[in-house]
């Protein structure tokens, strides 16, 4: 018994009584997102270091080079944020 794992759900293998598989393009019970295709981070429960990995893969790999920029300006505004709220003294990195 796993304490920290997260339980499969079930699956069976059930088919409508009038369902027709010849004009369907897949089966009626999937609920994909609309962009899960084009995600590498959606799918089955990965440890943290594979979802760290997945994440990291799709932002080196955007070919929207400005959204990374935006991301990371965000992350040094919070940053500089947090180490101004702790009273951290920023003098340590500036020679005189």
């Amino acid at each position: 018994m796993g304490l920290l794992k997260t339980r499969k759900n079930k699956k069976f293998s059930y088919t409508p009584r009038y369902y027709d598989n010849k004009g369907a393009e897949g089966s009626p019970f999937e609920i994909k997102h609309k962009f899960d295709e084009y995600r590498k981070t959606v799918g089955a429960n990965k440890g943290l270091k594979g979802k760290f990995n997945d994440a990291w893969d799709d932002f080196k790999n955007n070919p929207d080079r400005e959204v990374n920029r935006r991301i990371l300006i965000i992350i040094a505004i919070l940053v500089l944020i947090f180490l101004f709220i702790i009273d951290f003294d920023l003098s340590i990195f500036f020679s005189k």
